[in-house]
């Protein structure tokens, strides 16, 4: 890779060049699925050679190095141990992986919260139908303060505890998906461990939009994609497990050439992963060979941080240019569609946002599900029972086709709201450009009713 002094391209139109974006698309969507600069990508593609090069040599013997190198970069960034840090395909994958291994009794209770990631609920309910574990969800509408939330949670923890359930796991996010705000994941960390409950993370949009030190927050679980906001490709996600817990953990999803047997369980055959860490524990090892897959984006892990480092000014720079962009992006589209961001009810004058603490942000669009909401509001478009996700289907398809771009809606609390994402390409005129299209869709879907 070359080299670069810090901060040596202006964040914006200037940094887009860094990437592989396409100029007749304006990538606005970076939290679904991110993505990375040219640099990683030759670095990618190094990797990929190797492999394809000398297949055994690289998989049995390359790879244990490229991985610990890996996880070295990735849990310096966290301010953990690197033996504490593991890769696997993405969040979803991490999560399922400690569910999956953790034993549950028909007395034990699962707690998550209403804006679950939709496939993270869908495990939750795979895995219900098939052990015997009870499942309580915190109900509730955004937007709502980090302090409500937090009081949800430990109603429902008292009513499981009340019907004398154990409630064993609580599953939360750093940052909700759709729609995305900042939830109060310290808070929560710090209470689970009061009350004897497993904290585990869902930290899909975590590392790389907001810092994080994980050795002064330490979850009990927490799994977060490097694919997202770290600019490492599809797909690699660090599963932090401490020490304390490595034990709960004996398989991969699929179990693999790692698992680890019960002490009284019949010996297997050793796995076909070379190592010369002596040291090397059997939670690091576990994770090594996980069937046959491209592991080459985990290794890429150092070249993305060198190039945020270099090329973007180190994380500090990245977390506030991400935060203050998705306030203007946010307040831009707002002002736009006469609507408002999702932020805590009635804050103070002079009040930040708890919710808005991140590189998303979430805002109304002027279409309401609930008669009752858009009842004498002049420019509120009322959809009839059914048609939210065909409307955001419309928007969706027509900002791709049309327009070149594309940002995510969400039907939620009778209201239809589109997500925005910042990053160090995007800057405030991309926003004001997306706000003028969004009236403009607006203005065309109410004619369309008319």
């Amino acid at each position: 890779m070359g080299s670069y002094e810090p901060s040596a391209v202006p964040y914006g139109a200037a940094m887009r060049e860094q990437f592989l974006c396409d100029p007749s698309f304006l990538n606005l969507n970076h939290g679904s699925f991110g993505t990375y600069p040219k640099p990683v990508q030759k670095a990618l593609r190094g990797y990929q050679d190797q492999v394809e090069g000398r297949p055994d040599p690289f998989i049995r013997y390359t790879t244990p190095k490229e991985l610990d190198r890996s996880r070295a970069a990735v849990a310096k960034l966290l301010n953990v141990p690197r033996d504490e840090c593991v890769f696997v395909k993405n969040a979803t994958t991490g999560v399922a992986t400690v569910l999956q291994n953790l034993p549950f009794t028909a007395n034990d209770v699962i707690v998550h919260f209403e804006t679950v990631y939709g496939a993270v609920e869908k495990g939750i309910a795979s895995l219900a139908e098939s052990r015997t574990v009870q499942v309580r969800r915190v109900k509730y509408e955004m937007p709502i303060s980090h302090e409500e939330l937090v009081g949800r949670f430990l109603d429902v923890v008292k009513a499981a505890r009340g019907e004398g359930l154990n409630v064993k796991v609580a599953l939360f996010d750093l940052i909700t998906s759709l729609p995305a705000v900042r939830f109060p994941f310290e808070k929560l960390t710090e209470i689970c461990r009061e009350e004897g409950i497993l904290s585990l993370i869902d930290g899909a949009h975590g590392i790389g939009q907001i810092p994080l030190d994980l050795a002064k927050l330490q979850p009990d679980f927490l799994a977060s994609n490097c694919h997202k906001w770290l600019f490492v490709p599809r797909g690699c996600c660090v599963l932090y497990v401490p020490k304390r817990n490595q034990h709960l953990l004996r398989t991969t999803l699929p179990t693999s050439w790692g698992y680890i047997p019960p002490p009284d369980g019949a010996e297997t055959m050793p796995s076909i992963m070379a190592s010369d860490d002596p040291n090397k524990t059997a939670f690091e090892s576990l994770f090594e060979f996980v069937a046959t897959s491209d592991d080459t984006p985990y290794f890429c892990v150092p070249a993305a941080v060198e190039f945020r480092e270099n090329v973007c000014g180190g994380e500090d720079r990245i977390y506030a240019y991400l935060e203050s962009l998705a306030r203007e992006a946010a307040d831009i589209v707002a002002a736009a569609l006469g609507t408002e961001v999702m932020e805590e009810p009635n804050l103070a004058p002079g009040d930040k946002s708890q919710l808005r603490r991140c590189g998303m942000s979430t805002v109304r669009m002027p279409i309401a599900t609930r008669e009752e909401l858009a009842s004498g509001k002049d420019g509120v478009v009322l959809l009839k029972p059914g048609e939210g996700a065909s409307t955001v289907k419309w928007f969706q398809s027509t900002l791709t086709e049309k327009y070149g771009t594309f940002v995510p809606l969400v039907e939620h609390a009778g209201w239809l709201w589109v997500r925005l994402s910042a990053q160090v390409y995007l800057q405030h005129k991309d926003f004001e450009w997306l706000a003028g299209v969004l009236k403009e869709l607006v203005a065309q879907f109410a004619a369309k009713r008319a």
